[in-house]
């Protein structure tokens, strides 16, 4: 039986993307065998009437490894 473990994030990025690899590589810093990574929340931060960059509430799945 395997079992995973999901972890929640915020990572920002100057586009959806970004934000999604810049949560990957910060959570990658001090966890392993990452699988998958989902959005719960999606905001964009506006200035001067454009938008400067998107926030995302990132959920986190990766294997627990057993010892």
């Amino acid at each position: 039986m395997s079992l995973a473990k999901v972890i929640e994030v915020l990572a920002e990025g100057e586009t959806i993307e970004e934000a999604f690899e810049n949560a990957v590589a910060e959570a990658s810093q001090t966890v392993d065998s990452i699988e998958s990574v989902w959005a719960s929340d999606v905001e964009a931060k506006v200035g001067n009437g454009e938008i400067q960059s998107y926030r995302i509430t990132a959920k986190i799945t990766f294997a627990v490894n057993k010892t």
